[in-house]
């Protein structure tokens, strides 16, 4: 029986080192690296507290966000997806 081939989605990516401090080494599927980016999201409180779609990094997240104030959870992972190789 074939092995079944992993989809893109699911395929092991490399991490930028400014991502890796945040959410540990790679590589990782896209999907563990946003579950991993809610844990330390939630866990550092960086949620804004009136409008809890838009993230408030800390200094280690504003590395990955480009040093960006604040940013929309839908932006996120547009910017995320720059510090991910295949």
């Amino acid at each position: 029986m074939a092995k079944k081939k992993e989809s893109k989605f699911m395929q092991a990516l490399q991490i930028s080192d400014e991502l890796a401090a945040v959410i540990g080494k790679g590589p990782m599927p896209r999907t563990e690296v946003t579950k991993k980016l809610w844990e330390y999201i939630k866990k550092h409180k960086c949620q804004d507290t009136k409008n809890r779609r838009n993230i408030n990094p800390d200094e280690k997240l504003a590395k990955v966000f480009g040093g960006k104030k604040s940013i929309n959870m839908f932006e996120m992972t547009k910017i995320v997806s720059k510090h991910l190789k295949s």
